[in-house]
Formats: C-alpha cells, sequence, structure tokens
C-alpha cells in the first residue's frame, strides 16, 4: 500500500447491461440479449482504478436513498474506498442503460439522477476534511461541485473534462492538469489535431495537458514539448474503462510524488491492462501488475 491519498468528485452510476447480437433501430425491439448489472460512474469508476493501484482514496459524489445506491456504496466500499462523503439524495442514484453488440458496437443512455444534485458546499467540506492529496474532478456532476472541489484542493489537481463541455475560466485559472481523449481535446478547442488542441488547452491553464489516445498512448504536452508516450501492447477485449483506468492511476502517481512524465507512463499502462477483461472495471489492473 502506497502512501499516496486520492480524493475523486464525480458520478457514480448503476450500469444496466444488456448484450445482444445487434443494436435496435430506432422504435426497434431486439429479443435474446443477455442481461447483466454493474458498478458504474466514471468518477467512481476511477475511484476503484486508484484504489486497486494502492491509493488511500475517498470518494466525494451523490447516490439516491434507494437499492441501487447502497449496491453503488457497497462495491465501492468492498474495493476499499472511503464513501463516508458520498451524499443520499432524494433524487435516484444516476443509472446507465446500455445496448452493446456482438462486434461490441454500444448504445448508452444515462439519467444523471442524483449526480446532478451534488452540491458545491458540500463538496468544499469534504475535499477540504480530507486533507493533502491529489484531486480528480470529472465532467458528470455540475460545474460548481467541479470549480468546489478545485478551490479546495490541497495538492495536485486532476480534470478530466468528460463528457467534453467548456471549462470555465474561473476553473480554468486554478491552473488544473487536463485530461481529455483526442476527440474531447479537439471538441473543446476547435482544433483538429491533438497537439494544436492541446496547446490551446494549456494557454488557458496555463497547465500541462495529456491527451490520451487509446492504444496509441498519451500526448503529454509539458511547457513547449510534446512527447508521445506509447502504450503497451495487450490483448484487449473491452476498452470502456481505459480512460478511467489512466486517470486513476495519474492521480495515484502525482499523489506519489512522481513526476509528470513518470506518471503518464504509469497511467498508460495501468489503462492498457484495464482491457484485458469485458467491463469497465471488471479488467483494471492491481498494483502488482502495473511494472512501472
Amino acid at each position: 500500500m502506497s502512501e499516496a491519498r486520492v480524493i475523486v468528485v464525480g458520478s457514480i452510476n448503476a450500469d444496466l447491461v444488456v448484450r445482444a447480437k445487434r443494436l435496435p433501430a430506432p422504435g426497434e425491439t431486439v429479443t435474446g440479449g443477455r442481461f447483466s448489472r454493474h458498478g458504474g460512474g466514471k468518477g467512481a469508476n476511477q475511484a476503484v482504478a486508484a484504489a486497486r493501484l494502492g491509493a488511500r482514496v475517498a470518494m466525494v459524489g451523490a447516490v439516491g436513498d434507494d437499492d441501487l445506491g447502497a449496491e453503488a456504496l457497497a462495491l465501492l466500499a468492498g474495493e476499499g474506498v472511503d464513501v463516508d462523503a458520498v451524499a443520499r439524495s432524494a433524487a435516484p442514484t444516476g443509472v446507465a442503460l446500455i445496448a452493446v453488440d456482438a462486434a461490441g458496437e454500444n448504445q448508452i443512455a444515462v439519467a444523471s439522477g442524483a449526480n446532478a444534485e451534488l452540491d458545491a458546499d458540500a463538496v468544499d467540506r469534504a475535499v477540504r476534511a480530507a486533507g493533502p492529496g491529489a484531486v480528480l474532478l470529472g465532467h458528470e456532476v455540475p460545474e460548481a461541485a467541479v470549480l468546489a472541489g478545485a478551490r479546495a484542493a490541497r495538492g495536485p489537481v486532476v480534470l478530466n473534462p468528460a463528457p467534453a463541455r467548456p471549462v470555465p475560466d474561473e476553473l480554468a485559472a486554478l491552473g488544473p492538469l487536463l485530461t481529455p481523449n483526442a476527440g474531447e481535446a479537439c471538441e473543446l478547442t476547435g482544433e483538429r489535431e491533438p497537439e494544436a488542441a492541446a496547446r490551446a488547452l494549456a494557454a488557458r491553464t496555463g497547465a500541462p495537458v495529456l491527451v490520451t489516445l487509446g492504444e496509441r498512448g498519451v500526448l503529454v504536452l509539458d511547457g513547449g514539448a510534446a512527447e508521445r508516450l506509447a502504450a503497451p501492447r495487450v490483448d484487449a477485449v473491452d476498452t470502456t474503462g481505459a480512460g478511467d483506468a489512466f486517470n486513476g492511476a495519474l492521480a495515484t502517481a502525482l499523489a506519489e510524488g512522481r513526476d509528470l512524465r513518470a506518471a503518464a507512463a504509469f497511467a498508460v499502462a495501468a489503462a492498457a491492462l484495464s482491457t484485458r477483461a469485458a467491463g469497465a472495471r471488471e479488467g483494471m489492473p492491481r498494483r502488482e501488475e502495473v511494472r512501472l
């Protein structure tokens, strides 16, 4: 167990998954699928990734006062994540309805539920109470909650801007380390190439930017220099949770005091290993598996 402390401010969902031969067309019903239920939400997935890599993790979020919320908290606690700062809301627990076809293509509809009710003042109190550590933020909770988490941080701040939405000037001025994927980076900036997008984002934050590139690794922009770190080769089964694994691992490595390049290399390795099993969390590696 490392001494790294990671505080995740983000979403907690229940993923309801149907795997079928093909995806339905509008108005069509496709029968014969297989159903499964999993813990989800990018914030919760990132918390699990960091905990499996040895960090002491506190989750700051909200779930409904319902069976899905109780199950989501139990799954997180079972991974060693501290859930004391997760609020119980009158709104239902967030749900993602996911249809997956035989080729791995999917359709996803999300009801944010309690995630949309996460209170900024509660986030401020929870992050301050958690003490020093890396703070990992995401866009599946309200903008005010994200800003509160960044302001209260006492350590590195990582903002995974997914799904892509404008980063307000007030948040950008706090200098978070941004970790969009290539599509998000281009959507946020209007640029067509990941490096140009990274430079545009860095010009706003005055901080490094990491653009994840899937199986091609990650683009690291730190100061004036841009470098691409390759991902290890693995036999990928499901890439669903790779981005969350990357962010959880990055926050863990930064909390341990690694420099940015070493932290990015560690995160790329963890993300690649996470693709070896079906499901967003199932393949997330343990510390001993990431040999960096």
